[in-house]
């Protein structure tokens, strides 16, 4: 049985994520800023947990240095132990251009994708150390460096995170450590939906190709836990949207309408 902690799994792929370790008989420790959004996660995955697996729930700014260190002091008790880490943590806005995106969604932006991440990652490297275990790191839109509109400040951040990735594989390389990352594709999320509601023009003209690449989280949910826990490889990149999907996707994409479940 893996010992997993998922950040910001509250709601969004990170909740789903939660949800099918349990499912798969594994420990999970989920985190989010609210004590609330915490319980509220933990009572609706407790019914998912198989076997002698178990969830439980801490609250934590994951910008916070101190409070990530007690999030993993907190799933070692719980847990007995961590072996699994997953950063998914982060915040996007992606509506407006970068010159007019407000100070405090970049600084929310910045502290909560890239810092959280990065503190993260060294709390569990540091824990894992001599014990075993792996670290993955949820990326996103513009990570592999293409520029999207709205998406600058955004993107930059997860583009930063693929090179911060890259640098924690190979200075893990060689230890008991391994460290991977997980690029979930176009997923249509909680967040997804405030910004279509917040720029819904941009929805309406985008309609054919959202409808092509989206996806519903918990059709894509499986797939990222099950090569997470099957990989064995330090380095390792899970991917949902492969050349083979995306082109099976553009020669079926007229028959998809993702959006209409959501009432877009």
């Amino acid at each position: 049985m893996r010992r997993a902690v998922v950040t910001g799994s509250t709601k969004g792929i990170g909740f789903a994520l939660a949800r099918e370790l349990l499912r798969r008989g594994h420990g999970v420790v989920v985190s989010g800023r609210t004590q609330a959004a915490v319980d509220d996660a933990v009572e609706r995955l407790a019914p998912e947990a198989a076997g002698e697996a178990a969830v439980h729930g801490v609250a934590v700014d994951v910008t916070d240095p101190a409070q990530v260190e007690k999030l993993w002091d907190a799933a070692v008790e719980a847990l007995g132990g961590v072996d699994l880490w997953i950063n998914n943590a982060g915040v996007a806005n992606t509506t407006r251009p970068i010159a007019e995106t407000s100070a405090a969604d970049v600084r929310t932006m910045v502290t909560t994708n890239m810092l959280g991440t990065v503190y993260g990652s060294q709390v569990a490297v540091r824990g894992m150390s001599g014990k075993g275990g792996q670290v993955f790191n949820i990326l996103g839109g513009g990570s592999d460096g293409r520029i999207r509109p709205g998406m600058g400040v955004y993107s930059a951040t997860k583009r930063g995170l693929d090179s911060f990735t890259r640098a924690l594989v190979k200075e893990v390389d060689g230890t008991d450590v391994r460290v991977g990352q997980v690029s979930p594709g176009m997923l249509v999320t909680e967040g997804w939906l405030r910004e279509a509601a917040a720029a819904p023009e941009q929805v309406r003209d985008q309609r054919k190709i959202l409808n092509i690449l989206c996806d519903h989280v918990d059709d894509v949910a499986p797939y990222l836990v099950d090569r997470m826990l099957a990989s064995k490889k330090n380095g390792d990149a899970v991917k949902w949207l492969t050349s083979g999907r995306m082109t099976r996707k553009f020669l079926t994409g007229g028959k998809r309408d993702v959006l209409s479940r959501y009432g877009l």
